[in-house]
């Protein structure tokens, strides 16, 4: 595929952004599936959060050209195609993993309708509505915002200046998985579809994976990505769950209780490798030290925030406290990895537990450095549910710099999670 010229072609609108329903990542299906089944009437907004306040969207991205992109995706339904493979496919060695129930309704889907409106140099775009259907929106608005900046910065430049950047990024990209396939090549799955350069990219990116890592590339969380490349749909699940649990809790005693819930909604479902814990979402230490004995049981652990070799270091020492071996568990890295911390955390834990790699913006979005003033530099933007039921959401993290919510909420979280000082560490995306 000539990415310069489809790229340069753009101007033509022969592409858009998003291009099905399932061009999004697969843990957004299972917990949709979860929340069909157990909160499907539970109210939520959804709002995106620009974290990086020099990169002014609304200057960039023209409102017309975005509001056309969005009005696309609600046109969007399942395929007949799309609907067979997630019906018939195997995904985590179980067939029909998503209910014919949940497929019955998700067949029907459009998804609801978004506010957009200018403040300043941002957009302030928000999804309400009941949550199986406003949770679709997160990864795709995100795609949509993230390749319309980079058409902006991209529009002005000529044909053989859009074959020498991309070169460039191939070649970026194709170094990094040298490197990889030198200290022989740990498991990694791209995460890169929230915030990729474009889907082109991101499919361009999992094909060089595929063919320069061979069986140590374990898949993609874009499920158009897996269904079209034949490759394994990864994923689990994510912060959203415990956040909206925990808004719903009327006490203190059950938003204490509110992660737990969660999971063993979770475990009624899933087995195997969709049994893993994260942890971060109210602070790592408090919820491990409360966790009930059984959850000591699941396969595995998803470090997101803070330090990676303290959280995996904790991880460890948790599942020798509950005289669990942990060679025999997996612990998932997925926060703003690029190579050389890949290699190092391999290096780290090499031996004493299994580790795998989900990489995400610095797979699919490294273009630092290729064009003037860095101005395709990947960015921090977020889509997270801000509310439900009319009550505001929490983040504490492990990292201060990824909480999110009402200052007064965060205080009542943290006390009532036991959680202290924290470390700052700047968010790489």
């Amino acid at each position: 595929m000539d990415i310069a010229t489809r790229v340069y072609n753009h101007k033509w609108k022969i592409d858009p952004i998003v291009r099905s329903l399932i061009d999004t990542d697969f843990y957004k299906l299972l917990m949709c599936q979860s929340v069909f089944r157990n909160k499907p009437d539970t109210q939520v907004a959804f709002s995106l959060i620009n974290r990086s306040d020099n990169v002014p969207l609304a200057k960039l991205i023209d409102e017309g050209e975005l509001r056309e992109q969005l009005d696309h995706i609600r046109s969007l339904s399942l395929t007949r195609g799309e609907s067979t493979w997630l019906r018939g496919n195997t995904f985590y060695g179980k067939r029909q993993m998503f209910r014919p129930d949940f497929m019955e309704w998700f067949e029907g889907l459009r998804l609801p309708p978004y506010h957009l409106e200018r403040r300043g140099d941002q957009y302030e775009l928000t999804f309400e509505g009941s949550w199986p259907e406003v949770m679709m929106w997160e990864i795709p608005a995100l795609a949509v915002l993230m390749e319309l900046r980079g058409r902006a910065v991209l529009n002005d430049m000529r044909r053989f200046e859009l074959q020498v950047l991309y070169a460039r990024a191939m070649t970026r990209v194709w170094e990094k998985i040298e490197r990889l396939r030198a200290v022989g090549g740990p498991p990694i799955a791209d995460f890169g579809t929230r915030r990729r350069h474009s889907f082109l990219w991101q499919d361009w990116c999992v094909r060089a994976m595929v063919e320069g890592l061979g069986k140590s590339f374990s898949g993609t969380s874009n499920c158009l990505i897996a269904k079209n490349r034949d490759l394994e749909a990864i994923g689990t699940n994510a912060h959203e769950l415990p956040m909206v649990y925990a808004a719903l809790a009327e006490t203190d005693a059950e938003l204490a209780q509110a992660p737990y819930k969660v999971l063993e909604d979770w475990h009624e479902e899933h087995e195997g490798n969709l049994r893993i814990i994260l942890p971060d979402t109210f602070g790592s230490k408090g919820f491990l030290d409360d966790a009930p004995d059984w959850l000591a049981g699941w396969t595995g652990m998803r470090i997101d925030s803070g330090d990676p070799v303290k959280g995996g270091e904790m991880a460890i020492d948790w599942w020798k406290a509950r005289g669990e071996d942990p060679r025999k568990k997996l612990i998932i890295f997925s926060d703003g990895l690029d190579v050389e911390k890949i290699v190092a955390l391999h290096a780290h834990f090499k031996g004493r537990v299994k580790v795998s790699f989900g990489w995400g913006t610095l797979l699919t979005n490294d273009f630092r450095g290729l064009v003037p003033n860095d101005a395709l530099a990947p960015f921090s933007l977020v889509c997270k549910a801000i509310s439900a039921n009319g009550r505001p959401t929490v983040k504490l993290s492990d990292n201060p710099e990824k909480a999110m919510g009402p200052a007064d909420e965060i205080a009542r979280y943290k006390r009532v999670f036991g959680v202290g000082e924290q470390e700052r560490i700047k968010v790489e995306v």
